[in-house]
């Protein structure tokens, strides 16, 4: 008789020794003769060889008496976990432990709510094609002079994502009706001369992780592609109340992982043969091509920072905390944050003042307020950087280095944190497939497309073999990243280097730091997949935009879009655009 995958990870449950291990990898003695899929039969109880080949997983070893003497508490922790699991738990439930970046023993200094952008020197082009490409500082510009018209400037993205979407599957679901309605309030407003913000009447592509009432959002994965909330998530409130005009929802990866959705692979406007990156995939590429303003974007793991990349964009992955996540997809409720995709590094400026904030429906959020000011002076400002990134990293790398020393910053050796910090990636896998574990125990994970042994369904069974004794380690080992990382940044305005050069990514994910992706030249490369494989000798390449990065101390994204803003004006090369858009 076959055995179907809940009878199974009903019988792995968490023990005082493995999370599960038992029951997947052994069998009772009494049960050794093969079943007809081709796999050993898993016995009915729990014995002391069950434990035995359970130890293989967790690298430890325990006398046979030891074994026995653990019987029966394991038996009692299943049938506990059975109980357990026996809960709805929908994915709007968190757990009560929050996460908070800010260490003890070091004040994170107040910040008044205030945004001083540059001047706009330039008038309203002739054509729809530079309108559309024009940032988001400079539209605004235009429609609080009347110039142009919310409702022009959206019916100009609206016909770009009817006339190219086809080719980059950036949109999963697009909503004119309600980008009409709402361009037509941002223009009553204009003609009544209430302004509401620097997004009034600013058309965005909103990920489609995030909650909008009465319009689908799928989380990208086909479990959920008829999925429609009844509110509003937090972020798009605000957004609201700013006076942004919602385009649509862009394509996300299944479940915040890669550029896969359940329709489609959302392909990068550079070179249309490869995909986004992920898994802010669609905002990235709608944004590049011209489809809209700007996109929102969320991070657990680099879903703003790589596919800014692979796309020529500029990404903001704001501090952990800044921004609300109610009503939105929770991967990881210690590491999402969400995040602009803008074609411009201060864009991203104006839209962390419309969306920074405290909610208390997220409990994780802090009372902070946000600055810009684009008239600070960068040569004042002290950043570090790590010798050998650079020496790794490309021309495109070393020329943001350039141009930062041009502009008359003082640089220096930057020391990295020397802990090795590997084993954190692992709270994104535990986590998820907390968040996520009804697909795993109902089998319905085989619903999703991608099946491949980095892909979700995968990885989060094998999370249910991390021991708790283990994760509470793992963020312990966090802490002490969080204190060396503290430590480091003492003396900095900022840190400069290649994306994801010396796990930094990783690092600065789990520890909450901000971190800005801007554009610094080109480079050839082959088509790149999800996970960057290296390609065949010989493979054809295409000239794509690169990209470096700047990251800040908490809550300090002012400083590193100052920064960031002074480099694209040195380097030159933000304005370029995509062929064939």
């Amino acid at each position: 008789m076959k055995t179907n995958r809940r009878d199974i990870l009903r019988g792995a449950a968490l023990t005082g020794v493995v999370a599960g291990a038992g029951a997947l990898v052994a069998c009772d003695e009494r049960a050794k003769a093969p079943s007809p899929t081709g796999v050993d039969a898993v016995g009915d109880k729990i014995s002391s060889r069950t434990i035995a080949e359970a130890e293989k997983l967790q690298g430890i070893s325990f006398t046979p008496a030891e074994r026995e003497q653990m019987i029966g508490d394991i038996e009692g922790k299943l049938e506990a976990l059975a109980r357990l699991r026996a809960v709805d738990m929908p994915n709007t439930d968190a757990p009560t432990l929050l996460f908070d970046p800010r260490l003890p023993g070091k004040s994170v200094r107040s910040q008044k709510n205030i945004l001083v952008l540059s001047k706009v020197e330039r008038p309203l082009p002739d054509e729809d094609v530079d309108i559309a490409f024009a940032s988001v500082v400079e539209q605004g510009e235009w429609l609080r002079a009347g110039a142009i018209s919310a409702t022009r400037l959206t019916e100009i993205y609206l016909r770009r994502i009817e006339q190219y979407d086809a080719k980059l599957r950036a949109f999963i679901t697009v909503a004119p009706g309600v980008a009409r309605l709402q361009a037509a309030k941002a223009d009553k407003d204009f003609a009544t001369g209430r302004v509401r913000s620097a997004l009034q009447g600013i058309p965005y592509g909103l990920k489609d992780l995030v909650d909008t009432k009465d319009i689908k959002t799928t989380w990208g994965a086909t479990p959920y592609k008829t999925r429609t909330p009844d509110n509003d998530a937090q972020i798009v409130r605000k957004l609201q109340r700013a006076g942004a005009v919602m385009l649509g929802k862009t394509s996300c990866g299944a479940l915040a992982y890669g550029d896969q959705w359940f329709d489609a692979r959302t392909k990068n406007p550079w070179n249309i043969k490869e995909g986004s990156s992920g898994s802010s995939a669609g905002s990235a590429s709608a944004t590049a091509a011209g489809l809209c303003s700007f996109g929102v974007g969320t991070e657990t793991l680099g879903s703003i920072i790589s596919p800014s990349e692979r796309c020529g964009a500029t990404g903001l992955r704001p501090t952990f905390g800044r921004v609300s996540r109610h009503g939105v997809m929770a991967l990881c409720w210690s590491l999402d944050k969400l995040g602009a995709i803008c074609r411009s590094v201060e864009d991203t400026a104006a839209v962390l003042s419309a969306v920074n904030g405290y909610d208390a429906d997220d409990p994780s959020t802090a009372r902070i307020g946000f600055t810009y000011d684009s008239a600070v002076d960068v040569s004042g400002m002290t950043v570090g950087y790590v010798p050998a990134w650079f020496e790794e990293g490309d021309a495109a790398d070393r020329a943001g280095l350039e141009a930062l020393r041009g502009l008359g910053v003082t640089v220096k050796e930057f020391s990295w944190p020397e802990l090795s910090f590997d084993a954190l990636v692992e709270i994104v896998l535990v986590e998820s497939a907390a968040a996520f574990s009804d697909l795993t125990l109902s089998g319905r994970d085989d619903e999703l497309l991608w099946q491949e042994p980095q892909a979700w369904p995968n990885t989060w069974r094998a999370a249910r073999f991390i021991s708790a004794v283990d994760y509470v380690q793992i963020d312990r080992l966090r802490r002490k990243l969080m204190q060396e990382m503290r430590a480091a940044f003492e003396g900095f305005d900022a840190l400069i280097g290649p994306h994801f050069a010396g796990g930094a990514l990783l690092a600065t994910n789990m520890t909450g730091h901000p971190q800005l992706a801007l554009r610094a030249g080109f480079a050839q490369k082959p088509n790149r997949t999800t996970t960057d494989n290296e390609p065949a000798e010989g493979a054809e390449t295409f000239r794509v935009p690169r990209g470096v990065s700047l990251w800040g101390d908490l809550f300090q994204e002012g400083k590193i879009i100052t920064l960031g803003a002074a480099m694209e004006k040195a380097l030159d090369v933000a304005g370029e655009r995509p062929s064939g858009f």
